[in-house]
């Protein structure tokens, strides 16, 4: 019965959200709690949700910060010179600026992290989206399996959980994985290639000009994550007002000075610090990496630093916190809504008997086959579950079902890395709500686009894995 409720509440959820019956914050609350109510422990609804809170809370408090941190790095002006860059490659060519969405998600992951390559990715990528009118779900949805694929990483996360849960080296998981993790972002490339030539053929080949006189002079239009204050238009005013302007915002830029993404007048800019706040970043993502401090500290710590090093005076950083807070409230309350649906998964049993159910339907004929098994059933087990989730309570009996037909932990362990394109858009991981967040994307919208094409990037991974030996 466990079993039936709780597929039944995972498929109600996603309905829901992707007929746009409910919100997502309002769905990740609700509907746990009346399969709660069905399961027969209401009464311990409290308890469940206070452990989902509890697990989830640092995780909430690192997205806060990183927010924080990213969106006073955007409005000094960090990464303008990345985004110069990116529209002097894409220029107005849709079939340019969804390839750029991918390399440059691709790139910014090799720090480990989900919400910093998103609130990145997104920043630099979302006023040649909205300029060029350009479809929204596509930024997002490559983004999110550029960053799923390189979530194999060491460090990102999965290939530590696997090591752990069966005491293997995570060197000798993942360095074997390499050419099929490769076959999978040559893939993500390719289907980027692909949509960026639907957009194309849906848009046209704009010039700078043409696509300057389509946007309304009177419309301004503000950098996602960067926030709004009520200054002039355009963000001329005093240079020491840091927190009464525009924010990194587009800019309504007359024809002679070009097509830009971030306003170059914004008063928030801070050019005599950028060198301070690279090497700040740069610090700031080696400390995540070496695992110096635990995340949240870290940027606990750097959001602090930046706003008083760049923004000395009260007034100027109570403004930047503002600009910022619906970001910080939006992906804080989606956490925490989060930890409700998930805490009643676990607490109730439901998914340990989803997952035995699973194991246990696995035809005898397959024992032989068990990392093809498990690299297949990575893929939906690790959208609706937690990394957690998966890595320390499926993939230790998967790994004994292999043992026992002769099938190595390390080959198990590779396999289980085959769902993480599609992981990274799965409504238990808070980084999918920055992504969709900043981008001004329906959460059920992003998931409708994304599950098929994130599906087959790990099917490709797995095909790849196979051909090469590696499972």
């Amino acid at each position: 019965m466990l079993t039936i409720l709780g597929f039944a509440m995972i498929a109600t959820f996603l309905v829901l959200i992707m007929l746009k019956k409910m919100s997502p914050i309002a769905a990740l609350v609700l509907i746990p709690a009346l399969f709660c109510v069905f399961v027969g422990k209401g009464a311990k609804l409290g308890v469940y949700v206070i452990d989902g809170v509890t697990s989830l809370a640092p995780t909430a408090a690192m997205l806060m910060f990183a927010i924080v941190y990213f969106g006073v790095m955007i409005d000094v002006g960090l990464f303008d010179p990345i985004v110069r860059g990116i529209l002097k490659f894409c220029k107005a060519d849709p079939l340019r600026i969804v390839v750029g969405t991918a390399v440059l998600a691709a790139i910014v992951s090799l720090d480990g992290d989900g919400s910093t390559t998103f609130m990145i990715t997104v920043s630099a990528m979302y006023p040649l989206y909205k300029r060029l009118k350009m479809s929204l779900v596509v930024m997002t949805g490559v983004a999110a399996m550029a960053n799923g694929v390189m979530n194999t990483l060491p460090w990102g996360g999965p290939t530590a959980r696997a090591a752990t849960a069966l005491k293997l080296d995570a060197s000798d998981i993942f360095v074997p994985m390499i050419p099929a993790l490769a076959m999978g972002l040559l893939f993500v490339f390719a289907l980027a290639y692909v949509l960026g030539r639907r957009e194309r053929k849906r848009l046209g080949v704009l010039t700078l000009d043409e696509v300057l006189v389509e946007e309304p002079a009177e419309q301004e239009t503000v950098l996602v994550g960067a926030g709004t204050g009520n200054g002039p238009k355009n963000g001329k005013g005093p240079r020491d007002g840091g927190g009464s302007g525009t924010g990194a915002g587009l800019a309504d830029a007359p024809e002679d000075e070009g097509f830009q993404g971030l306003d170059p007048h914004r008063p928030t800019l801070r050019p005599r610090l950028y060198w301070f706040n690279a090497l700040l970043t740069v610090v700031l993502l080696t400390a995540m990496i070496m695992e110096w401090l635990p995340i949240p500290v870290l940027f606990l710590l750097g959001a602090a630093l930046t706003l008083t090093v760049n923004f000395p005076h009260m007034p100027d950083q109570k403004a930047r916190i503002a600009a910022h807070a619906e970001n910080v409230l939006n992906v804080s309350g989606m956490v925490f809504a989060a930890a409700v649906f998930t805490g009643v998964l676990q607490g109730t049993g439901m998914v340990d008997h989803m997952a035995k159910w699973l194991v246990n339907n696995i035809p005898d004929g397959m024992g032989p086959h068990m990392a093809f098994v498990t690299g297949v059933l990575s893929i939906p087990l690790t959208y609706f579950m937690s990394n957690d989730g998966f890595y320390f309570g499926i993939l230790p009996v998967l790994a004994e079902a292999g043992q026992a037909h002769g099938v190595s932990s390390l080959e198990i362990a590779r396999a289980s890395l085959i769902g993480q394109p599609l992981h990274m858009s799965s409504p238990l991981v808070p980084a999918v709500y920055v992504l969709v967040g900043m981008a001004k994307v329906e959460f059920g919208d992003h998931t409708r686009f994304v599950v098929k094409w994130a599906a087959l990037t790990s099917l490709v991974v797995l095909g790849a894995g196979i051909l090469f030996g590696i499972i």
